[in-house]
């Protein structure tokens, strides 16, 4: 997706707030009722230039399970409010670009929904929760502040962790993390491929910015596999600036893709929770073949089931 300039990005803002996209308050946010499993799909769908396309009716729309086409419960593109996750690698090789990655991190929350709610991790060696969830701007900002950058990367176990928090603790349906690292794991427990399966079971968005080294290509090949897998397989995105500059410009580019997506649920026409791996496919027909990002697939078990129902309404 290519990169916006600020001018770009103030307009686009200002374009999303003056619209009749509707920003939903936390009473306002779709009511489900018990009943029929349900899953869920956050989609944003970009034309050829990589601007998101927002007036995409639902007939345009196909979804797929396992290469079945299943009929949408529901179809709605809301600005909702989100738990979301800032996690800053803070190893040591980070300590120059401190500065830079805390203002985009700002950024980031600035272009947000007013009603979402943050929390910051950093991870060198270790995982830490420097900042719980929160709304206020002054927290997040002195959180920031005291990051100090020394020790290895333990991206994988900050962002599990951070997936686990925000299940737990986050107050809104719809979860996001943002991951800024600048190398390759050098000391997570947790295996990458038990971290996609943990993302794609939690239903938890997963951005991705790595600002990679060219002077170390092999790890910066094994840094953008890992960052890749885990925002396709979530339904997020990949970013690899050139430069530090970017990194701002980037941030809130994600906010305005978090905050103009489309909302798709259905009722698997296959019932059976037995644990397998289904894969989704979502299409839209029309508007010059665009790119369209959802996550990739989800876990058909009891767990998927219980938090779903038919929506209200419709």
């Amino acid at each position: 997706m290519p990169l916006l300039s600020r001018r770009e990005i103030l307009a686009l803002l200002g374009a999303a707030a003056a619209s009749a996209q509707t920003v939903l308050k936390d009473d306002e946010v779709p009511v489900f009722k018990a009943g029929t499993q349900l899953v869920d799909l956050h989609v944003s769908v970009l034309d050829k230039s990589g601007k998101l396309i927002t007036d995409i009716p639902e007939a345009a729309f196909k979804v797929y399970e396992n290469g079945v086409e299943q009929p949408l419960k529901v179809f709605r593109r809301e600005d909702v409010p989100v738990s979301m996750g800032i996690i800053i690698d803070n190893s040591g090789s980070m300590r120059d670009k401190r500065a830079k990655v805390a203002a985009a991190s700002l950024a980031l929350v600035k272009a947000s929904n007013p009603q979402d709610e943050e929390f910051i991790v950093d991870f060198n060696d270790d995982a830490y929760l420097d900042q719980p969830l929160t709304s206020e701007l002054k927290k997040l900002e002195a959180a920031l502040d005291r990051l100090d950058s020394k020790g290895g990367t333990a991206m994988r176990d900050a962002i599990s962790m951070s997936i686990d928090y925000v299940k737990d603790k986050g107050k809104k349906d719809k979860k996001v993390l943002l991951v800024i690292t600048d190398g390759n794991d050098n000391t997570s427990n947790e295996s990458l491929e038990q971290l996609v399966r943990k993302a794609q079971r939690s239903e938890v968005l997963v951005y991705c910015i790595g600002l990679l080294s060219e002077e170390e290509p092999r790890e910066a090949r094994n840094a953008k596999r890992a960052l890749k897998a885990l925002a396709e397989a979530s339904g997020g995105m990949d970013y690899y600036p050139k430069d530090l500059a970017e990194v701002e410009r980037i941030t809130p580019q994600v906010a305005h893709e978090i905050r103009n997506q489309y909302l798709l649920a259905y009722s698997p026409t296959n019932t059976a929770l037995d644990g397998s791996y289904r894969k989704i496919e979502v299409k839209v027909k029309g508007y010059g073949n665009p790119t369209v990002r959802a996550r990739s697939g989800y876990y058909a078990t009891p767990e998927t089931a219980a938090k779903t129902a038919t929506p209200s309404g419709k």
